[in-house]
């Protein structure tokens, strides 16, 4: 009797647990961010958008070794697929082993912020402009945020260099066509920008709103585009360009990288990705053929 009941016990008990949020799965890919990521346990609140978002940093080779050195600070989207495999969509970025190589052997350090992109939310946060088939755009907010409340947090609690110069934003996809609206919309903010294979399908306000507001012409802007990401990738980004060359925008420090053969995805651009952190910062030497 005391051995059934002991055992009708056990049971209720594991009925009680199982009834609860069940522990989180292990990744299905183990983990490759360096010693140098840290994912940030506060979450920040989005005003205007009622969310959360996590933060993921990278931090220089020096940073804690060189208490009086200040870095440049690169501002990313969908942090997610940046430093690990584990949490990332399709293969990461390989950003902080970029950038520990060029500690290494080119005296380059930066800070790298990595805002979590919002899942289901990802293309309307990521959308400065509305687009009759996708729906409602939240760029505006989304921008907000990051120059609002990500900015200065990160300026307040780690040794950046916080001027415009010092300041990049850099995305892929859709990340690329809010990096560019971040810098007609915060030109005092940012300096530098790495867009790569940008969405300029999703809205043609992009190109009026570039025409209409030129940003400072010492802003330095590096293009990326796959020749095989479809068929108006190229002539989108190339007409970009024409526009950035007109007689009413200021002169522009720009860089245009088409690889031919590449895809839209996160192995293309991590390959980009090294090439443009050197054309944006100055760091020679480059190794990769690029048009002006």
């Amino acid at each position: 009797m005391r051995t059934k009941l002991l055992i009708s016990l056990a049971a209720l008990v594991a009925s009680l647990v199982g009834c609860g949020t069940p522990p989180p799965a292990a990744p299905l890919r183990p983990s490759t961010a360096g010693p140098g990521v840290h994912v940030l346990a506060q979450r920040l609140a989005m005003p205007g958008l009622g969310r959360e978002r996590t933060l993921r940093l990278y931090l220089p080779p020096s940073y804690e070794s060189s208490p009086d050195k200040r870095y440049p600070v690169i501002y990313m989207h969908d942090g997610q697929n940046l430093f690990d495999d584990a949490t990332s969509y399709a293969g990461e970025w390989g950003v902080d082993e970029t950038l520990d190589e060029f500690a290494r052997t080119r005296g380059f350090e930066a800070i790298v912020v990595g805002i979590d992109n919002g899942g289901e939310e990802r293309l309307h946060e990521l959308s400065p402009w509305a687009n009759p088939k996708y729906g409602p755009a939240q760029g505006e907010q989304y921008m907000a945020f990051v120059v609002d409340t990500v900015k200065p947090f990160v300026d307040a609690r780690y040794r950046t260099l916080p001027d415009r110069f010092n300041t990049a934003i850099a995305g892929s996809s859709m990340g690329g066509l809010i990096s560019h609206y971040a810098l007609l919309r915060y030109p005092q903010v940012f300096g530098k920008a790495a867009i790569f294979s940008p969405s300029y399908w999703y809205s043609s306000e992009v190109y009026a709103q570039t025409a209409a507001h030129p940003w400072p012409a010492d802003t330095r802007v590096y293009f990326y585009i796959g020749g095989s990401e479809g068929e108006e990738s190229v002539p989108d980004v190339q007409r970009m360009l024409v526009e950035l060359a007109a007689p009413d925008h200021p002169p522009k420090a720009i860089a245009l990288q088409i690889v031919p053969e590449a895809q839209h995805n996160e192995r293309a651009w991590r390959a980009a990705f090294p090439l443009a952190v050197a054309w944006l910062f100055d760091v020679r030497p480059l190794d990769a053929k690029m048009s002006p």
